[in-house]
């Protein structure tokens, strides 16, 4: 399945059963939600490249969701990767990357970093935010972007005297100024009304949850 978000900077979304990439307008990089065993074949057959892959986040331990996880690795490594990876998971998945290294005799020449995934907020940047609904050993995921800034009203600004300088990208901040003689001068007065980043949502648990509805309601793309 693939969906375009037109109205955000999500570019494009593409889900296999229970594995979904997401890849960003405003960002190079792709995310990557699970690993199957022929994860590497739906990226390249999708015009994608392996390596702009800097965030894979496993829902739980099942092999359907990691049994491509190594193999990845693997190739990033023969690509001659530089950059580092980030990979959220379960608190087991370190020792099973650890024991594939050890019986493999593989080793990867960039550098990966493990977190342990708990419930709330697990990633937060400039341009997004995801967090994590956990449920025993299955997490649910929200994705939501930042909020993007009203438009500023130039007229507005013209018709109070304010002539076009290096304050009006202050003002678009939402910045308040005190004037000489006392008045203040709030950005908010000079742009419309911010708009809400869009919210998409992963769910690995098939069971029905109150509080998955609850949170997840808002959201424009709901994936199972």
């Amino acid at each position: 399945m693939k969906l375009y978000c037109l109205s955000s900077n999500i570019k494009v979304l593409k889900c296999y059963d229970s594995n979904l990439m997401i890849h960003f307008s405003f960002l190079k990089s792709v995310l990557l939600f699970n690993c199957c065993e022929s994860c590497q074949y739906l990226i390249i057959n999708n015009n994608h490249k392996i390596n702009n892959i800097s965030i894979i986040i496993l829902t739980d331990m099942h092999i359907s969701n990691l049994s491509g996880l190594v193999g990845l690795l693997s190739s990033l490594n023969l690509l001659g990767r530089i950059k580092s990876l980030h990979i959220y998971g379960p608190k087991d998945l370190a020792n099973y990357l650890e024991l594939n290294k050890k019986y493999s005799h593989t080793n990867f020449c960039y550098v990966i970093y493990i977190h342990i995934l708990t419930p709330g907020l697990v990633i937060s940047n400039h341009n997004y935010k995801i967090y994590s609904l956990g449920y025993n050993y299955e997490h649910n995921f929200l994705i939501i972007e930042k909020e993007k800034t009203g438009a500023f009203l130039a007229s507005k600004a013209l018709s109070n005297g304010l002539v076009p300088n290096s304050l009006y990208s202050r003002l678009k901040k939402g910045l308040i100024f005190l004037l000489p003689d006392g008045c203040l001068l709030s950005g908010n007065s000079f742009t419309c009304y911010n708009l809400h980043g869009s919210q998409v949502s992963f769910v690995s648990d098939r069971y029905y949850r109150r509080k998955n509805l609850e949170t997840l309601s808002g959201s424009e793309a709901i994936f199972f």
